[in-house]
């Protein structure tokens, strides 16, 4: 607390002539601030700097009276001084509309948008720029149950810190993986009985994974003995794959010739199916093919790859016949890792998420949702395509 100075009473007093003087200026400030501050238009306040005094004061105080009487002095003074260059340009000239911002952010200056995001978790305390010693440059992701933890914590060992781990739990047992130690860094995301691609759709935009050169989206079932990440992503660039899986065990869970690995070669994107399968060499399930067990998506592929996926489809039952459309030439970006390889260990452990209908079990109804879902993907892609090319009137056979 400041000291009182102690004043006479002659301080107080003052000549007519000075009183009057006082006065006669005041009024002419008076008359004169009305109609300066009526000649501009209301001028857009862009930025705002609070003296670190003031934010103390704010922080310190409890009302929220101070707080608002505090700031309107704030937003007042940076307004006067805002009117001493109104000469010079109009609120209309000060007004921000950038069209090649990203939609909704068109009233913002390019330098603030954060179009992006990551998952690197930070701390709660420092400097945000000391907050990540290293960033892991790919994510592998795993939709998983609790009964399937042992086999998960073998395939994450895997995967090297140069790997974002994001686990989505459908079963809702989220705090019983608190004992591995990995599981501590890890991402946790639990939302009960749902799949993959619902996940995926709602938790990977691809504005979100844009750090990730590569994303891993995996099933909890796979045996990974003969798998190393690091040197999967080394064989990818060096193949040109945008968008890959490893090779499959050939005598376990084998449904395409496509995804059975190949002992002789580091990796392959043709194969030769059955009679009558494929109408074109270059189209699945011959090329351009994999499955959606164990798929692996460049930046660019997923992000073309997020589009498509369907918000009310959540099994992607069709999607592996699809992939084809996110990468050009198709049958050169698409392939089988041989060298790297893994094992379908076909576990039915979502299924057991399902309900019992009408005297069927369980899996037996997820399973009718995932063929459904398969005959309403492909009807969709067929529709798109046709209005698509009906809009630029060109008129395609019915066998394309």
């Amino acid at each position: 607390m400041g000291k009182h100075r102690s004043h006479s009473p002659s301080a107080f007093m003052r000549k007519p002539s000075e009183t009057t003087r006082l006065i006669i200026t005041t009024i002419i400030g008076i008359v004169a601030g009305f109609f300066i501050g009526n000649s501009f238009h209301t001028v857009s306040i862009t930025k705002v700097l609070l003296p670190s005094g003031i934010i103390s004061f704010i922080e310190d105080r409890n009302t929220g009276q101070a707080t608002e009487a505090m700031l309107n002095h704030v937003f007042s003074s940076q307004k006067n001084q805002s009117s001493h260059h109104s000469n010079e340009v109009s609120a209309e000239d000060l007004k921000i509309f950038v069209p090649t911002n990203p939609k909704g952010a068109e009233r913002l200056p390019p330098g603030i948008v954060a179009a992006e995001s990551d998952l690197y978790p930070r701390r709660l305390w420092g400097d945000p720029s000391e907050d990540l010693p290293s960033k892991p440059r790919y994510l592998v992701t795993f939709t998983v149950g609790y009964g399937q933890k042992a086999n998960i914590d073998a395939a994450v060992k895997k995967f090297s810190e140069n790997f974002t781990i994001l686990l989505f739990h459908y079963d809702g047992r989220v705090s019983e993986w608190d004992d591995l130690e990995w599981s501590k860094r890890a991402i946790h995301v639990s939302v009960r009985k749902q799949a993959k691609w619902w996940y995926a759709k709602r938790f990977l935009h691809p504005d979100i994974v844009a750090p990730y050169d590569y994303i891993f989206i995996w099933d909890e079932d796979l045996g990974v003995e003969h798998f190393n990440a690091e040197e999967y992503i080394k064989l990818v660039k060096k193949h040109g794959l945008e968008i890959s899986q490893p090779g499959l065990e050939p005598n376990r869970g084998l449904t395409w010739q496509m995804t059975k690995r190949r002992g002789d070669r580091e990796v392959h994107k043709v194969t030769e199916e059955r009679p009558g399968w494929c109408s074109d060499p270059h189209l699945p399930p011959c090329a351009a093919f994999v499955e959606i067990m164990a798929t692996v998506f460049s930046r660019d592929a997923w992000r073309c790859v997020w589009h498509m996926l369907q918000n009310d489809l959540v099994h992607g039952w069709g999607l592996d016949f699809a992939l084809r459309k996110c990468v050009e030439p198709a049958h050169e970006k698409i392939g089988v890792v041989d060298a790297q390889w893994i094992v379908h260990q076909v576990v039915p452990s979502l299924g057991n998420q399902g309900q019992a209908e009408n005297g069927k079990a369980p899996w037996e109804g997820v399973r009718e949702r995932c063929r459904r879902e398969w005959g309403m993907f492909q009807n969709r892609m067929t529709e798109a395509e046709k209005a698509y090319y009906k809009a630029k009137g060109i008129s395609v056979p019915n066998k394309a």
